[in-house]
């Protein structure tokens, strides 16, 4: 899958390639709580301590060509699997190896917080997020498994071009659908997808993700001038993928992208807030919760989250880890915590 010279360039880049499909890069917000300079909206909206979380996939490749995405045009893509298959034993071993060799520089650093270095050792959260679709890997459940043995929360994000995928998948922490535009037509513009039938793909995606018992989540990513349009549309595709939460992100002029879009289709995070507030008109299931200015990015989450008045978005990873273990039988009101008061928007 990967070119000595895509090696280069991705390590370059700061990644590091894990046998022959897979990837490590540490988080900017990773380092930023190790320093002490606080953590990414996962910790705001969902309680994830970021300095023990490691960002990684499992497949370079994808189906799509997403424009706002910061892969370059030589990143590989693919509509089938057709690679070696590294064993998930190899993946979570190297993985951590390298996460961890990623952060030896912060070892004793001035500017790291010597507590919080020594936590980032044991990593408790993997976000399969990193690029590339990772929910192809042909032995996903199997790795996740690992994760689940090792107490460590999975979150997953698929370009909802994989149903069937969707449809198999092992239970983990949270699932997350990408939704990139409001119409069939737009995205196809955005996304340039490989499949002749992406539309019916991934609307089969968001009945699938709708079906699932622990907790979903759909994103947006709102680019200015091209996407943020049509709200009511947008409601009828996350009514059926049917999410306990909605995160309408900004997308980041950072990469590749930058060859593809203007720093002016980056919102302002005022924007994301309001698109997010005329989205909720049409979503009356849903409330706006939080929001994480730095990120851009403002969560909206299903009112049965809110318990005696008090909004319980966080995750008890600790029950989680537990459930997981038991039974596949469990539900995100299974593993619910308390959000912190200051968390929310007033």
């Amino acid at each position: 899958m990967i070119t000595p010279l895509q090696k280069k360039v991705w390590e370059k880049q700061h990644y590091r390639i894990i046998g022959n499909h897979s990837a490590v890069k540490t988080c900017h917000w990773t380092k930023n709580m190790i320093k002490g300079e606080g953590g990414c909206y996962k910790l705001k909206f969902y309680g994830i301590m970021s300095n023990q979380c490691m960002q990684m996939t499992t497949s370079m490749s994808c189906a799509n060509r997403c424009s706002f995405c910061w892969r370059s045009d030589k990143a590989p893509v693919s509509k089938e699997w057709k690679w070696e298959i590294d064993n998930p034993e190899l993946i979570l071993t190297e993985s951590l190896k390298a996460h961890h060799k990623l952060l030896l520089g912060y070892k004793d650093n001035e500017v790291s917080n010597a507590s919080s270095y020594k936590a980032s050792k044991t990593v408790k959260h993997v976000a399969l997020s990193l690029t590339g679709e990772p929910i192809t890997y042909p032995k996903i459940n199997e790795l996740i498994n690992l994760f689940n043995q090792e107490g460590i929360s999975t979150f997953l994000v698929t370009n909802a071009q994989y149903p069937e995928q969707i449809k198999n998948l092992n239970p983990i922490t949270q699932l997350y659908i990408s939704v990139d535009a409001p119409t069939k037509e737009l995205l196809e513009s955005i996304d340039k997808p490989l499949f002749k039938d992406y539309w019916e793909r991934f609307n089969r995606s968001l009945e699938y993700l709708s079906n699932k018992k622990q907790r979903t989540c759909i994103r947006l990513t709102l680019i200015k001038n091209v996407n943020m349009l049509s709200p009511e549309k947008y409601a009828k595709l996350i009514t059926k993928g049917n999410p306990d939460f909605i995160e309408a992100k900004a997308y980041m002029h950072i990469g590749a992208s930058q060859e593809r879009l203007e720093r002016s289709n980056m919102p302002e995070h005022e924007e994301v807030l309001s698109f997010s507030r005329e989205l909720k008109k049409y979503l009356p299931d849903y409330e706006v919760v939080s929001e994480h200015i730095p990120s851009r990015v403002v969560m909206l989450a299903k009112k049965k989250f809110k318990i005696e008045e008090k909004w319980h978005t966080w995750i008890d990873f600790p029950k989680y880890n537990e459930l997981v273990k038991l039974t596949s039988n469990f539900s995100a009101k299974d593993y619910l915590k308390p959000t912190p008061s200051i968390n929310i928007i007033k």
